[in-house]
């Protein structure tokens, strides 16, 4: 029954009354934006640089319902530096894939062979598998090296190119059946960013500027791929850290049609929050342009492997994966995208708020920078509510 039958059904008597209440009485929302003290939060960030010997880092705290709660830079960094995102990159490039989705242009069930007739072979996987490390490629900690899929790492050739490198590999040997094992990272990104290329008919560099750049207004979210550089300056070791040539001057980074799709986005740490908070409310940007359905919000943060294979993570603390997100157990809503340069993004769904902790330095310090600050954040925000 639709609601102006119910009203029409009323009592005249109720229905002055109802009529005579103030008209934001249904529309207030959460109320005022609450002041709240980061002092804590601050000192924790600046005694985490003393202590792990690091430059500087940025962090940022929205909240679902009242925006952005507080943004600071620390050390020598400035809230305007432009950092590498490594793997943090991933829910990024999942809400480029998830838009195109919510579009019709690709399906995350159909097997990808759907998009790739012309190819030699036949792949029976699917993007909602490959986006969950669960497509049975050989991923990063399986061979991070792997011969038929050193292509992604490579800023010459294209992403369509090393897709079709992937896609026609002969990897058989290697291989496990879908849904059956996870495994992370690697190829199986690559190819998933390839197919979104295949199917759109525009670049990555055009689906992310589309997705998020003009929809949420940012001022810098980009991909590049870094690895190949940062290998030639210094062998594994390099390619495996923060890579030294790049200090937040987007001009030295290699010119690439081949982005790094799983670990190749830069940004600032302002713009990874306005993400985390279009995330929070349900794919809508702050200016009320929608990036991303509330289905494919609510798709990407579901313990996919879990409800699908009963599948585990390689990590204790977010043991189940969504769609780009680690997902936690034992904190229902409570999901991260770690990177392998420390960047740390997690949500809070249930509490309504994000953080973006912006390093870089390694993966054990993005870890021990949640660790240090997440209470302090939970007992700021629960004193709030």
């Amino acid at each position: 029954m639709s609601i102006l039958l119910r009203l029409r059904q009323l009592p005249l008597a109720i229905l002055l009354v109802l009529t005579a209440l103030p008209l934001q009485s249904c529309d207030d929302g959460p109320g005022p934006r609450p002041e709240l003290d980061f002092a804590a939060f601050d000192a924790a960030m600046e005694a985490f640089l003393v202590e792990h010997e690091l430059e500087g880092a940025a962090a940022i705290v929205v909240h679902r319902d009242w925006g952005v709660l507080h943004q600071q830079a620390y050390g020598t960094h400035t809230l305007e530096r432009i950092s590498l995102l490594a793997s943090s990159s991933k829910i990024l490039s999942v809400g480029v894939i998830m838009r195109l989705v919510d579009q019709g242009v690709l399906d995350l069930d159909e097997p990808i062979s759907t998009y790739a007739t012309d190819l030699q072979g036949s792949r029976s996987f699917t993007l909602a598998q490959m986006l969950s490390n669960s497509a049975g490629l050989v991923g990063l900690i399986d061979n991070p090296t792997y011969a038929p899929y050193l292509c992604q790492y490579a800023f010459l050739g294209t992403l369509g190119s090393c897709g079709r490198l992937i896609y026609e590999a002969d990897d058989a040997a290697d291989t496990v059946p879908p849904d059956t094992q996870f495994r992370y990272g690697g190829g199986q990104w690559q190819l998933a960013g390839s197919i979104a290329e295949r199917a759109s008919g525009r670049t990555w560099a055009e689906l992310v500027q589309e997705t998020y750049v003009d929809t949420c207004e940012l001022g810098t979210l980009a991909y590049t791929n870094q690895f190949a550089q940062a290998f030639a300056d210094g062998g594994v070791d390099a390619a495996l850290g923060y890579p030294s040539f790049f200090d937040g001057d987007v001009s030295v980074l290699p010119f690439t049609r081949n982005p790094s799709i799983e670990g190749g986005g830069y940004t600032t740490v302002g713009d990874y929050g306005e993400v985390l908070l279009m995330h929070l409310r349900g794919g809508v940007c702050s200016n009320g342009e929608r990036v991303l359905s509330q289905r494919s919000v609510r798709r990407m943060q579901a313990d996919r492997i879990g409800e699908v294979y009963g599948g585990t993570t390689i990590d204790p603390i977010h043991p189940g994966y969504g769609l780009g997100w680690w997902v936690s157990r034992d904190e229902p809503g409570v999901v991260a995208d770690a990177g392998a340069y420390g960047a740390m993004p997690w949500l809070d769904v249930e509490r309504g708020y994000g953080v973006m902790i912006l390093l870089e330095a390694d993966p054990e310090d993005g870890y021990a920078a949640r660790a240090v600050t997440k209470p302090i954040l939970e007992a700021i925000l629960d004193e709030a509510r």
